[in-house]
């Protein structure tokens, strides 16, 4: 599902209009991602947790020479399902 399909059906599904659908899903991810910028966490009971998770530096090995190479460390986005969404 791409996210012109998810506007679409969340239209259907809440009785939305597609516009309205899209600026609420627009606002979700914005206030998602913006939280997710000061480290914080998201969580959604029953949905899922959104977090961040920091990936110490490590090195690996470049495929294309076989030369290893220094990874840097960063910070990824990490979603976790909650036991009701049935994954």
């Amino acid at each position: 599902m791409n996210k012109s399909e998810l506007i679409d059906a969340m239209a259907a599904a809440a009785g939305l209009s597609k516009a309205d659908s899209k600026k609420a899903l627009d606002a979700f991810t914005s206030v998602v991602a913006g939280e997710l910028k000061k480290d914080g966490k998201v969580a959604l009971v029953g949905f899922g947790t959104f977090s961040v998770v920091a990936k110490s530096a490590r090195t690996g090995i470049n495929p294309a020479t076989k030369q290893p190479i220094q990874i840097a460390a960063k910070k990824v986005a990490k979603f976790k399902p909650g036991a009701d969404l049935g994954l």
